[in-house]
Order: C-alpha cells, then structure tokens, then sequence
C-alpha cells in the first residue's frame, strides 16, 4: 500500500470520513520545534484524516453530549491512526501517528501550546479545509464539525489541491460573540478561550463548557451536515 488511492482507500473503509495528503515542502512556515521533520526526520509526506462530529449536539442545552463525542471521536481516531501505521510498518514502510488532541507542549518562544505538528494547519496544507477567523478548521463537507488527526510517513506520495476558498470573507461572527474576546488578529488569546471553556489549570471541569465560536459560524455545518439546520 504505497500510493494514494491505496492509502485513501484504507483509512476510508477503516472510519474516516476526509482523508487529504501534503508534501513536506507546504510546512515551510511551521514554527521551529514543530515541523513534521522535527517528529519524523525523513517525512516525505503528511496525511490527514477527518472525522464527522455528531451535528445535534449543538442543539443540546448542556456541553455533556459534546464533550462525550468529542472524547469518543479523538480515542477512534487515535486507534485508527495507529492501526493504518502498523499495517504500513509490516509492509516496510514507516508512518507515525501525531495524537488527534495531544498532548500538547508549551512553545516558550511563542507562549502558546501546541500539537508536535498543527493538524489544523496539516489539513489546511492537505486542502481538506480553511482555517477561519474562529481558528477551526472548515470544510465543504462537514463544515467545521470535523475533528482531525495526522500521519507522517517516509513515503514520497502525490499532494492533494489546497483548497481555494473564502469562508470568512467579510464575516466577524465569531469574533463578537466570544464570551471572554480571545479571538481576533493577529491570533486567538489562547490561554484566555482555555481558561473560559476547560477551567484554569489545577481547576477544571470535566467537560468542554463552550464552544460559541463553532456554533456561530455560518459554514458550521457544510454540505453533508446542511440537514441538520432545520433542527438547531
């Protein structure tokens, strides 16, 4: 299994919903400490996969049934990142899995947490998506109801388009309606949303409390999830 349609189709059939590659040479602008060739020397290339997340759960009244998912989705991704890099190792090749939620590590020069690669970043490069203002990223398909989860492989693989579209244009939704302001240029106050939506360290609850800047979003639910609208 060394070429896209192969690999796509594995990863397909095995849950995920998207699945886009990268060439090693779209990372030029990752911060230094996390570019793919800081995890995996010899990356030649990135895979992305995307995951639906159940779209009522913005209709809910609680955060509970979204965090439940969103927890179930990153342990399914994590087991599906991890099963796709055994069955590459038994055919010689090597492929890493990145974590779908972490860990993440403090970056002091940038005093900011961060993935040991972006995945948001990783699947902008892989054109699954955009990254809009609210920092998500956001796909035709599903909107921005995806979570996501990266491979580094040595394998040298055939890139997939960035996609060129403008989701945010002349919108500022999410910005406004951000409880605590974290969002805006030149980036997202990151400790501020984490503070507000998970507890300040030593101190948070269990569930993720908000996630007002993904339900705002015009473009939430995209295409394949645009049925839902009538219901939330």
């Amino acid at each position: 299994m060394k070429h896209n349609v192969e690999i796509k189709s594995y990863l397909l059939q095995s849950g995920a919903d998207l699945c886009g590659i990268a060439g090693i040479e779209r990372f030029s602008d990752a911060p230094e400490g996390y570019h793919p060739t800081d995890v995996l020397p010899d990356c030649k290339s990135v895979i992305v996969i995307a995951k639906s997340f159940l779209a009522g759960t913005l209709a809910c009244t609680t955060t509970i049934p979204y965090t439940i998912v969103r927890n179930m989705i990153s342990d399914t991704m994590d087991k599906m990142a991890v099963a796709f890099c055994s069955h590459m190792e038994k055919e010689g090749v090597i492929a890493i899995p990145t974590g779908t939620i972490g860990p993440s590590e403090f970056d002091e020069k940038t005093m900011r947490f961060r993935n040991i690669v972006s995945v948001k970043h990783a699947a902008q490069a892989a054109g699954l998506g955009v990254i809009g203002k609210n920092t998500l990223l956001i796909t035709p398909e599903y909107g921005n109801m995806v979570w996501l989860s990266v491979i580094l492989t040595e394998l040298e693989l055939e890139q997939d388009p960035i996609l060129e579209t403008e989701f945010c244009k002349d919108c500022s939704r999410c910005i406004n309606a951000c409880p605590v302001k974290a969002l805006g240029e030149p980036q997202m106050e990151q400790l501020t949303c984490w503070e507000y939506a998970f507890g300040q360290e030593g101190q948070g609850d269990w569930r993720i409390k908000c996630h007002k800047c993904r339900d705002i979003c015009p473009h939430c639910l995209g295409s394949e999830n645009g049925k839902m609208k009538r219901h939330l």
